[in-house]
């Protein structure tokens, strides 16, 4: 029994001794591999580096990239306003509600109070003076030989007009003295003028008026003097409608640096609504050779405009206005639309960079001559048609004016539109 015990004893302790030898050797193991590696790590210093040569670059060809195209420049321009009316008549009637008997003097600028705010807005302001402003010594005569005092010049200027156009059949009414007196009276006033001369050197003398850097060239012709014939050795007192003499002239305007040329034609039939076949063939002959604006009248009613797509000489497209009539601005005409007139009110464009031309917001504004009496005597005085309805307030007009007026700017309207695009 006791040495079996014994025999147990010995036998644990035998495990014990080899487990513990066993640990003993794995610890000496795992410390021998460290060292090793270790030492391998120390020993076996990393080779040399040798030096790396730089591959050759690959040139890989490059496409050229397009030129970023450069922004056009906005276009800048100079502005000015033209702006044209037909027929200042003064007949007999029109004279003596206009008298002061206190200063023996006319005074005629209430004719215009109600147009002058819109005369106001152009910086070229023409009208057909179709009258001879004679002085006192002539008699002042209305149809069909008139005269003027001269007073009307003041209310001209008044009203704000500073071109005057004077070629047209009355021109002669009181002969070569009546029309040489005219002339001076004119010349008493900063109006530009054209159409009669009282020499040769006058009547050569090229017309050329600037406003905000715009220069714009002045032709004026009449179709005739009612029989009349010119003074005997002054073909230049009265320019007359000679087609290859005018085409001449607007090219003449043009070489000495006109921008746009403005030709005053006093040409078709009396109260014909509409241009004739000749009228039609000589403002678009012109409007071809250069002309810019036809301004026409003799008609005594307005007539239709219309506007002709075509080039200048450096080949920019460009664009031509002809009005064939605008009617009677002053008279005492009435009836079948003779007491009607029409302002034209332009926006002349000039481009800075190629001094190219446009012609802007055409704009037309129907007048009405309108009548009444307040004593013994007539006064006349001229009205925007649609301004004057659109207010209804003159409390000088009757509602019958109002009527007349509403039924007469829709023919008026559909008349001057009536050329628009058809060529």
């Amino acid at each position: 029994m006791r040495r079996m015990r014994s025999k147990k004893r010995l036998t644990i302790h035998f495990i014990l001794l080899l487990l513990s030898a066993a640990g003993i050797l794995f610890i000496l193991a795992t410390t021998l591999r460290q060292d090793t590696h270790v030492t391998d790590t120390a020993s076996n210093p990393p080779p040399t580096s040798q030096p790396v040569q730089t591959p050759e670059p690959t040139i890989v060809p490059t496409a050229t990239p397009e030129p970023t195209p450069t922004p056009m420049p906005t276009p800048q321009y100079d502005e000015a306003v033209w702006m044209g009316v037909g027929d200042i008549m003064m007949h007999k009637p029109e004279l003596p509600g206009a008298y002061d008997k206190k200063t023996k003097k006319y005074n005629f600028n209430y004719f215009f109070e109600e147009v002058k705010p819109i005369l106001e807005q152009g910086d070229w302001v023409m009208a057909n003076l179709e009258t001879p402003v004679a002085g006192s010594n002539y008699g002042y005569t209305g149809y069909p030989s008139f005269n003027a005092p001269v007073e009307l010049l003041d209310a001209l200027q008044y009203a704000g007009f500073n071109i005057l156009t004077n070629a047209n059949n009355h021109s002669l009414d009181k002969g070569d003295k009546g029309l040489m007196l005219t002339l001076q009276h004119l010349k008493e006033y900063p109006f530009v003028l054209k159409g009669t001369a009282e020499s040769q050197e006058e009547a050569d003398t090229p017309v050329i008026v600037e406003h905000n850097g715009i220069k714009m060239g002045l032709l004026a012709y009449t179709y005739g003097t009612n029989g009349i014939p010119l003074p005997k050795g002054k073909p230049y007192a009265v320019s007359m409608i000679d087609e290859q003499k005018m085409i001449n002239d607007i090219h003449h305007l043009k070489e000495l640096g006109a921008d746009f040329i403005t030709v005053a034609l006093h040409f078709g039939i009396e109260y014909q609504t509409t241009p004739n076949e000749e009228q039609k063939q000589l403002a678009r002959k012109l409007v071809a050779e250069g002309a810019d604006i036809i301004a026409g009248s003799h008609p005594h009613v307005i007539q239709p405009y219309e506007v002709l797509d075509t080039t200048d000489a450096s080949g920019h497209a460009r664009q031509g206005l002809i009005i064939y009539s605008m009617g009677n601005f002053i008279s005492a005409q009435r009836g079948d639309t003779k007491d009607y007139g029409v302002i034209f009110k332009v926006t002349i464009r000039k481009n800075k960079s190629d001094g190219s031309i446009e012609l802007s917001d055409i704009e037309s504004t129907p007048t009405y001559v309108h009548r009444y009496q307040p004593d013994s005597y007539y006064r006349f005085r001229i009205l925007p048609v649609e301004q004057t309805i659109a207010a209804a307030s003159d409390s000088l007009l009757t509602k019958q004016d109002y009527d007349s007026m509403k039924q007469q700017i829709k023919v008026l309207r559909n008349r001057l539109r009536s050329m628009l695009n058809v060529q």
